[in-house]
């Protein structure tokens, strides 16, 4: 798109189904690197990505060219398809329906990309559903508690 200027970036946070800890640091650099590319595949730039079993978060540099939810459902799907084409978990991956997303504006990013790339650090101390819960009123998000990422119960 020719004279088509933007600077957008988005924060994402989604989870894998049930809260389930699948994913596996013997893997999870490899997955990464999946994500990364697909992102990248569809004209975007990642910026950070990081996470724990259960969940992940990437800091994207957004083209205009893609809307956010369908950016979410190919990073998904795709990366859903990866883990099990390689038999990566027992039984059937999927991740969690729904997403955060939440923009930064450029003077953030270095703080919000330090904070995703520390994740394992973070979530010694903190619960995922605080630290999702904790976005959603500091961005005045207005949520149904019967939608968050629930634990299998």
């Amino acid at each position: 798109m020719a004279n088509t200027y933007c600077q957008i970036y988005v924060h994402f946070v989604f989870a894998v189904q049930n809260r389930m800890g699948l994913i596996k640091q013997a893997w999870k650099d490899d997955l990464y690197k999946y994500i990364t590319g697909t992102i990248s595949n569809k004209g975007h730039k990642l910026l950070a990505i990081g996470g724990v079993s259960d969940h992940i978060h990437i800091l994207v540099s957004m083209s205009p060219t893609q809307a956010i939810s369908d950016l979410m459902a190919d990073v998904k799907r795709s990366s859903s398809l990866w883990i099990n084409e390689r038999r990566l978990v027992p039984g059937k991956f999927s991740w969690q329906s729904g997403y955060g997303a939440f923009t930064y504006n450029k003077q953030q990013i270095s703080n919000v990309a330090n904070y995703i790339e520390n994740q394992e650090e973070h979530h010694k101390t903190k619960k995922f559903r605080d630290e999702y819960e904790n976005l959603l009123r500091e961005f005045g998000i207005e949520y149904d508690d019967r939608y968050i990422f629930h634990e299998i119960q």
